[in-house]
């Protein structure tokens, strides 16, 4: 099937604003502002990205307000170390929107997922809290999570969490061999891999794992 071009060109004209809009939001929500031409720059490649793998001009427009959207979720946590309400709130609602947008996706299920996703890191929370006294994920990261759940539905989010774990642990493991042990003890900000295992999930699907016989 080739791809059809169109939805690139509307998608060339959209990384303008988007990038704009991105180094906007990012300089009202972090300390820190992410440059317009880097923002442009990352939103092209996203839509370069999508534009290989996603078909149909419906499926690759949702997908482009997936990854920007994403992608200034994990900029604001990794500078500031947090996922305001301003953004997670309207990416939970444009993922039940998409499962209406969508052949084959059923409303409930995504609405489901959305509160299971937020339910089991919010139980994570509590007791990661309760054994250790001090603060392990942020809500940020469960109602990120929902919006994961609101997007993907409930079959995928094993496979989200599994690879948001697998790049938070090779996170400190890199920080560890640089910067020595002390950045054991230090937080991380989960929603940068749990955004990029949303991606990935997304536009490849669940992980699937060959039976042995």
């Amino acid at each position: 099937m080739q791809p059809d071009w169109e939805p690139m060109t509307v998608a060339a004209v959209f990384t303008v604003g988007g990038g704009w809009l991105a180094a906007r939001v990012t300089l009202a929500m972090a300390q820190r502002r992410l440059p317009l031409p880097a923002a442009m720059a990352a939103c092209a490649v996203l839509a370069a990205w999508t534009f290989h793998v996603v078909f149909g001009a419906t499926a690759f427009l949702l997908s482009l307000c997936l990854g920007w959207g994403l992608l200034v979720l994990a900029i604001v946590d990794w500078v500031d170390f947090r996922l305001p309400d301003l953004l997670t709130f309207p990416l939970i609602g444009c993922g039940i929107l998409a499962a209406t947008l969508l052949p084959a996706e059923h409303l409930w299920e995504h609405a489901a997922a959305a509160v299971i996703a937020y339910t089991l890191l919010w139980i994570i929370a509590w007791a990661y809290r309760r054994l250790r006294g001090r603060e392990g994920l942020g809500m940020g990261d469960a109602k990120l999570a929902a919006a994961a759940g609101a997007w993907l539905g409930v079959g995928p989010l094993p496979s989200v969490l599994l690879l948001a774990s697998l790049a938070g642990i090779a996170w400190v493991a890199i920080a560890a061999i640089f910067r020595g042990r002390a950045t054991l003890s230090e937080r991380i900000p989960f929603g940068v891999p749990l955004s990029i295992a949303v991606w990935i999930v997304w536009l490849y699907g669940p992980l699937t794992f060959a039976s042995a016989g």
